[in-house]
Protein backbone atom coordinates (compact mmCIF):
# COMPACT_ATOMS: atom_id res chain seq x y z
CA UNK A 1 0.00 0.00 0.00
CA UNK A 2 1.08 3.45 -1.00
CA UNK A 3 0.35 6.75 1.01
CA UNK A 4 -1.68 9.34 -1.02
CA UNK A 5 0.90 11.76 -1.37
CA UNK A 6 2.79 9.74 -3.44
CA UNK A 7 0.50 8.97 -6.20
CA UNK A 8 1.72 11.56 -8.40
CA UNK A 9 5.40 11.18 -7.91
CA UNK A 10 4.59 7.24 -8.28
CA UNK A 11 3.32 7.70 -11.55
CA UNK A 12 5.47 10.20 -13.12
CA UNK A 13 8.64 7.85 -11.92
CA UNK A 14 6.95 4.67 -13.45
CA UNK A 15 6.54 6.52 -16.49
CA UNK A 16 10.05 8.14 -16.52
CA UNK A 17 11.64 4.58 -15.84
CA UNK A 18 9.48 2.89 -18.63
CA UNK A 19 10.83 6.20 -21.12
CA UNK A 20 14.34 5.09 -19.90
CA UNK A 21 14.37 1.97 -20.63
CA UNK A 22 13.39 2.36 -24.12
CA UNK A 23 15.92 4.95 -24.16
CA UNK A 24 18.93 2.53 -22.95
CA UNK A 25 17.81 -0.57 -24.83
CA UNK A 26 18.15 1.62 -27.78
CA UNK A 27 21.02 3.44 -27.56
CA UNK A 28 23.45 1.91 -25.03
CA UNK A 29 24.52 -1.58 -27.04
CA UNK A 30 27.12 -2.19 -25.25
CA UNK A 31 25.99 -5.31 -23.11
CA UNK A 32 27.96 -3.99 -19.53
CA UNK A 33 26.26 -0.50 -19.64
CA UNK A 34 23.07 -1.79 -20.92
CA UNK A 35 22.59 -3.66 -17.74
CA UNK A 36 23.95 -1.19 -15.63
CA UNK A 37 21.98 1.64 -16.76
CA UNK A 38 18.81 -0.65 -16.15
CA UNK A 39 19.58 -1.45 -12.87
CA UNK A 40 20.29 2.18 -11.51
CA UNK A 41 16.84 3.20 -13.13
CA UNK A 42 15.29 0.08 -11.64
CA UNK A 43 16.74 1.13 -8.47
CA UNK A 44 15.62 4.59 -8.23
CA UNK A 45 12.29 3.56 -9.18
CA UNK A 46 12.23 1.07 -6.02
CA UNK A 47 13.13 3.99 -3.72
CA UNK A 48 10.82 6.23 -4.68
CA UNK A 49 8.18 3.17 -4.06
CA UNK A 50 9.76 2.44 -0.93
CA UNK A 51 9.35 5.74 0.68
CA UNK A 52 5.92 6.31 0.09
CA UNK A 53 5.01 3.18 1.35
CA UNK A 54 1.98 3.18 4.12
CA UNK A 55 2.24 -0.16 6.08
CA UNK A 56 -1.60 -0.75 7.87
CA UNK A 57 -0.58 -0.37 11.82
CA UNK A 58 -2.61 -1.55 14.57
CA UNK A 59 -3.25 1.03 17.28
CA UNK A 60 -4.39 0.04 20.63
CA UNK A 61 -6.28 2.64 21.47
CA UNK A 62 -5.52 4.47 25.13
CA UNK A 63 -6.23 7.90 26.24
CA UNK A 64 -3.38 7.10 28.62
CA UNK A 65 -0.75 6.33 26.82
CA UNK A 66 1.48 8.54 23.97
CA UNK A 67 2.41 6.36 20.88
CA UNK A 68 5.24 7.46 18.63
CA UNK A 69 3.78 9.30 16.14
CA UNK A 70 6.34 8.24 13.10
CA UNK A 71 9.02 5.59 12.55
CA UNK A 72 12.67 5.99 13.31
CA UNK A 73 15.26 6.80 15.83
CA UNK A 74 14.78 8.46 19.64
CA UNK A 75 17.71 11.05 19.07
CA UNK A 76 16.54 14.08 22.00
CA UNK A 77 15.21 13.18 25.29
CA UNK A 78 15.17 16.62 27.26
CA UNK A 79 13.55 19.12 29.37
CA UNK A 80 12.85 22.18 27.46
CA UNK A 81 11.09 25.37 28.05
CA UNK A 82 8.67 25.38 24.77
CA UNK A 83 7.90 28.42 23.89
CA UNK A 84 5.28 28.69 20.71
CA UNK A 85 1.88 27.34 23.18
CA UNK A 86 2.64 26.18 26.48
CA UNK A 87 5.19 28.65 27.78
CA UNK A 88 6.30 26.53 30.16
CA UNK A 89 9.02 23.51 30.77
CA UNK A 90 7.78 20.65 28.46
CA UNK A 91 9.64 17.13 28.38
CA UNK A 92 10.75 17.24 24.50
CA UNK A 93 11.17 13.45 22.68
CA UNK A 94 12.48 13.88 18.68
CA UNK A 95 12.42 11.18 16.66
CA UNK A 96 14.55 11.50 13.10
CA UNK A 97 13.15 9.58 10.28
CA UNK A 98 16.29 8.53 7.59
CA UNK A 99 14.75 8.62 3.79
CA UNK A 100 14.00 5.11 4.42
CA UNK A 101 11.89 5.31 7.03
CA UNK A 102 7.86 4.96 6.63
CA UNK A 103 7.33 9.14 6.48
CA UNK A 104 3.61 9.05 7.32
CA UNK A 105 2.87 11.09 10.33
CA UNK A 106 0.32 9.50 13.02
CA UNK A 107 -1.70 11.25 15.91
CA UNK A 108 0.00 10.57 19.16
CA UNK A 109 -3.10 10.94 21.17
CA UNK A 110 -6.79 11.00 20.13
CA UNK A 111 -8.46 13.71 20.99
CA UNK A 112 -9.54 17.23 19.74
CA UNK A 113 -6.90 19.23 17.48
CA UNK A 114 -6.57 22.94 20.06
CA UNK A 115 -3.79 23.51 17.72
CA UNK A 116 -2.21 23.85 14.59
CA UNK A 117 0.27 25.81 12.83
CA UNK A 118 2.21 26.35 9.72
CA UNK A 119 5.70 28.16 10.20
CA UNK A 120 8.18 28.73 6.59
CA UNK A 121 12.25 28.18 7.35
CA UNK A 122 15.56 26.99 6.89
CA UNK A 123 16.10 22.97 5.97
CA UNK A 124 18.69 22.60 8.27
CA UNK A 125 19.67 19.18 8.78
CA UNK A 126 17.16 17.46 10.82
CA UNK A 127 19.56 16.73 14.14
CA UNK A 128 20.52 20.32 13.66
CA UNK A 129 19.59 21.49 17.43
CA UNK A 130 18.09 24.84 15.92
CA UNK A 131 16.41 22.71 13.33
CA UNK A 132 12.45 22.80 15.51
CA UNK A 133 12.88 26.92 15.89
CA UNK A 134 14.31 27.74 12.19
CA UNK A 135 13.37 24.84 9.86
CA UNK A 136 10.02 24.65 8.26
CA UNK A 137 7.69 23.16 10.39
CA UNK A 138 4.11 22.74 11.90
CA UNK A 139 2.90 22.73 15.30
CA UNK A 140 -0.24 20.44 16.44
CA UNK A 141 -1.49 20.62 19.98
CA UNK A 142 -4.37 17.23 20.43
CA UNK A 143 -6.11 17.52 23.92
CA UNK A 144 -7.68 14.86 25.79
CA UNK A 145 -9.06 14.31 29.30
CA UNK A 146 -6.32 11.93 30.64
CA UNK A 147 -3.05 13.28 29.19
CA UNK A 148 -4.45 16.80 28.77
CA UNK A 149 -2.51 18.57 25.71
CA UNK A 150 0.46 17.41 24.02
CA UNK A 151 2.24 19.31 21.29
CA UNK A 152 3.92 17.27 18.43
CA UNK A 153 6.23 18.94 15.90
CA UNK A 154 6.81 18.05 11.93
CA UNK A 155 10.12 19.78 11.37
CA UNK A 156 11.42 19.59 7.61
CA UNK A 157 15.50 18.31 7.31
CA UNK A 158 18.00 18.99 4.72
CA UNK A 159 16.52 16.54 2.22
CA UNK A 160 12.49 17.42 2.93
CA UNK A 161 10.50 20.27 0.93
CA UNK A 162 7.22 19.90 1.82
CA UNK A 163 5.51 18.64 5.03
CA UNK A 164 1.88 17.58 4.89
CA UNK A 165 -0.36 17.87 7.88
CA UNK A 166 -4.33 17.27 8.25
CA UNK A 167 -4.79 18.52 11.82
CA UNK A 168 -7.10 21.37 12.06
CA UNK A 169 -8.13 23.01 14.97
CA UNK A 170 -11.11 21.53 16.20
CA UNK A 171 -11.07 18.72 14.23
CA UNK A 172 -12.14 15.32 16.86
CA UNK A 173 -8.55 13.18 15.95
CA UNK A 174 -8.32 9.19 16.28
CA UNK A 175 -5.20 8.27 17.93
CA UNK A 176 -2.90 6.01 15.33
CA UNK A 177 -4.42 7.58 12.12
CA UNK A 178 -2.86 9.09 9.74
CA UNK A 179 -2.24 12.92 10.33
CA UNK A 180 -0.01 14.08 7.71
CA UNK A 181 3.37 13.35 5.78
CA UNK A 182 7.12 14.61 5.68
CA UNK A 183 8.51 14.30 2.14
CA UNK A 184 12.55 13.07 1.90
CA UNK A 185 13.31 13.18 5.58
CA UNK A 186 12.73 14.79 8.69
CA UNK A 187 12.16 14.51 12.25
CA UNK A 188 9.04 14.99 14.88
CA UNK A 189 9.24 16.88 18.36
CA UNK A 190 6.77 15.68 20.63
CA UNK A 191 6.09 18.48 23.51
CA UNK A 192 4.71 16.08 26.96
CA UNK A 193 4.12 16.84 30.62
CA UNK A 194 6.83 16.63 32.92
CA UNK A 195 5.48 13.84 34.80
CA UNK A 196 4.50 11.85 31.84
CA UNK A 197 6.64 8.27 32.34
CA UNK A 198 9.02 7.26 29.29
CA UNK A 199 9.17 3.80 27.76
CA UNK A 200 11.79 4.86 25.32
CA UNK A 201 15.97 6.12 25.30
CA UNK A 202 18.10 7.47 23.43
CA UNK A 203 18.81 5.59 20.03
CA UNK A 204 15.72 3.18 20.24
CA UNK A 205 14.26 2.85 17.14
CA UNK A 206 10.29 3.05 17.21
CA UNK A 207 8.00 1.95 15.30
CA UNK A 208 4.77 4.56 14.76
CA UNK A 209 1.50 4.04 15.32
CA UNK A 210 2.02 0.69 17.31
CA UNK A 211 4.74 1.78 19.91
CA UNK A 212 4.29 3.22 23.46
CA UNK A 213 6.85 6.19 23.68
CA UNK A 214 5.05 7.16 26.93
CA UNK A 215 2.24 7.16 29.39
CA UNK A 216 0.60 8.79 32.67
Amino acid sequence: MFHKEGFKIILISIILTGLSIILIENFATIFWLNKTLTAVVFILLITVLQFFRNPKRTTELNDANVIAPVDGKVVVIEEVFEKEYFNERRLQVSIFMSPINVHVTRYPIGGEVTYSKYHPGKYLVAWHPKASEENERTSIVVKNNTIGEILYRQVAGAMARRIVNYAKKGKKVVQGTDAGFIKFGSRVDLYLPLDTKLHVKINDVVKGGEQIIASV
